[in-house]
């Protein structure tokens, strides 16, 4: 199990580093393609254009990490999987822990509608 989490550890390293690799030579390419020339500005080096990059997502998206925005607070991906898993029936909700378990290893949510269905409760 461990292994499996050292792989998938390296292989989001690995996205990461492509991706600022990418979006940084991008934006090095853009930037001295069309801002010497029309506004008569300075040419970037690659590492110029990453604090650019870093710079535009201070402005534009806030302090808050890169990785915590604000569409993970308030529960927004939270409330509709409990919506959809509120909606399957107890066989598809079944079906989906399962296969969850499979690719996971264990299941982590606290269901309440099965203890309360299972109790003689009504799901409101």
């Amino acid at each position: 199990m461990r292994a499996w989490w050292a792989v998938k550890i390296l292989k989001v390293i690995l996205f990461a580093g492509v991706a600022i690799l990418a979006f940084g030579t991008i934006v090095m390419g853009l930037w001295n393609a069309l801002v010497p020339e029309l506004f008569n500005g300075p040419v970037l080096s690659f590492w110029q254009a990453i604090g650019l990059l870093i710079l535009a997502h201070l402005l534009f998206r806030g302090a808050g990490g890169f990785g915590r925005g604000h569409r993970w607070r308030g529960g927004g991906w939270h409330r509709k999987f409990e919506e959809k898993l509120a909606a399957m029936t107890p066989e598809e909700r079944e079906k989906f822990k399962s296969e969850y378990r499979r690719r996971c290893g264990y299941w982590s949510h606290h269901d309440t509608t099965d203890t309360q269905e299972s109790a003689g409760g009504q799901k409101a």
